[in-house]
């Protein structure tokens, strides 16, 4: 936000316009957004401390509600009636993601606290192409919410300004040419700040149509896939389109490649602010206010990076991503490996003692290129698959023409199957591609321990 400038809250009390009063939702977001100012300089260790006693509530509750845990957390040594420990911490096994989708109902708790509100479900594939469905409480979506707004004003944004996102919205929402508008930045940032509108695009819409869609909408602030940018900016670099209005750019969704960071500069003169969220355990990690790595979203996940031994990672050394999301108690996530790799860094020159990541890893999505040659976002992967016998994905383009669905089914796939995948397919992209199938009995990771989802060997 420029000096002089702070964001203005909105008020829920008709005629009153100063000082606002807040409605109940927005006083809770203001009131975390108020505890995070000031968690975000404790030492790393006041942190670990703070975030050992909310997990010592977790797994109290794990363990006397979560029938999959009881076992595993007695073995590991954990006694409610006595402080949590790192040893104890560490003898706890790794959640992997083929656990939470063989034994689903074992993770819920049978009974969640009174005051963590309603419960929601999310499925999602994340950068694994192995879907899940977690559900989550009330209380855990407010600290998503909680950390949006505090991407906002890390990145100084002027709320006033017009807000353009391109994201998946379905196959019928937020079309070209017109796409969608809102009076306000969404329901979250608009509720506790007054703010200047939204629009917003379908990300299933082709490369061109999604840069002639932001010339006319000149919006202040963009938010987009980072593939997707990668892509606004050559096609607006070759046509020498500027975006004069543009103040900033937040990509989320996947791995930000430093040459679309330099591309974005060189092309509109902005930087971009990168996120690291995934459907199933919320924000994890926000990009430094000050630099271009990232600062782990510490008061609502502890984050761990664990090479092979599954030992800590140095700073400056990779390791797979486990997360424990703090505040879920409907479906505790103990220690859950995502499918993701990153970089442990060293602490922060800005001072915060918030655990920092150097990189993010595995979390490219690919363009796909239909036979005209348009490029297009792959969002298209996790619908088809949504209802389909498969334990895991990955969609390969080989030709302009050909697709590949690999595939490691939970039952043998029938010739209805394939049929229904594929015209599903396409239907959605509105070309006859040839589809065929592969049966695995594991999807591998590439270079570097990344895995795509959909995957293109189409040279750019």
């Amino acid at each position: 936000m420029r000096k002089g400038a702070p964001p203005k809250l909105r008020s829920a009390i008709s005629g009153i316009a100063w000082p606002v009063v807040p409605d109940a939702k927005a006083a809770s977001l203001l009131a975390l957004l108020y505890q995070f100012d000031q968690i975000q300089w404790w030492t790393p260790e006041e942190l670990r401390a703070a975030q050992f006693s909310q997990l010592a509530q977790l797994l109290a509750h794990a363990a006397a509600t979560v029938p999959f845990y009881r076992a595993r957390l007695a073995a590991a040594g954990f006694d409610s009636r006595h402080p949590l420990t790192a040893e104890v911490w560490q003898k706890i096994p790794v959640l992997e993601r083929r656990e939470v989708q063989q034994t689903p109902v074992a993770l819920h708790s049978a009974r969640t606290p009174q005051g963590h509100g309603k419960t929601f479900t999310v499925t999602t594939s994340g950068s694994t192409g192995r879907p899940v469905t977690v559900v989550r409480t009330a209380i855990d979506g407010l600290h998503w919410d909680a950390h949006t707004l505090r991407g906002h004003l890390w990145q100084r944004r002027d709320l006033r300004g017009k807000l353009a996102v391109i994201r998946a919205q379905g196959d019928d929402k937020a079309r070209w040419p017109k796409g969608a508008t809102l009076d306000r930045w969404g329901a979250v940032t608009g509720a506790v700040f007054e703010t200047g509108p939204a629009v917003v695009l379908n990300a299933a819409e082709p490369i061109d149509r999604q840069l002639e869609w932001l010339v006319r909408q000149n919006p202040d602030y963009l938010v987009v896939l980072p593939t997707h940018l990668g892509e606004l900016v050559r096609l607006a670099r070759e046509q020498g389109v500027k975006l004069p209005r543009l103040k900033g750019i937040e990509t989320l969704g996947g791995m930000l490649a430093p040459e679309t960071r330099r591309a974005s500069a060189e092309a509109w003169g902005v930087a971009v602010a990168d996120t690291y969220s995934a459907q199933e355990l919320g924000y994890m990690a926000l990009q430094c206010p000050d630099h271009e790595h990232f600062h782990v979203t510490a008061e609502s996940v502890l984050l761990e990076i664990l090479d092979e031994r599954g030992e800590p990672c140095a700073a400056g050394t990779s390791g797979r991503v486990v997360v424990t999301p703090l505040h879920n108690f409907a479906m505790p996530l103990i220690r859950y490996a995502i499918g993701d790799y990153a970089e442990a860094g060293p602490p922060c020159a800005c001072g915060r003692g918030l655990p920092v990541l150097t990189r993010i890893l595995g979390r490219v999505r690919n363009l796909l290129t239909l036979p005209t040659g348009e490029r297009m976002g792959a969002m298209f992967v996790n619908d088809v698959f949504k209802d389909a016998p498969v334990a895991q994905f990955q969609v390969v383009q080989h030709a302009l023409d050909h697709l590949e669905m690999r595939i490691v089914p939970t039952r043998p796939f029938t010739a209805d199957d394939e049929r229904r995948i594929a015209e599903s397919v396409t239907a959605r992209l509105g070309h006859p591609f040839r589809i065929t199938f592969s049966y695995l009995e594991e999807i591998p990771r590439g270079t570097g321990g990344k895995f795509e989802d959909f995957r293109s060997e189409i040279a750019p």
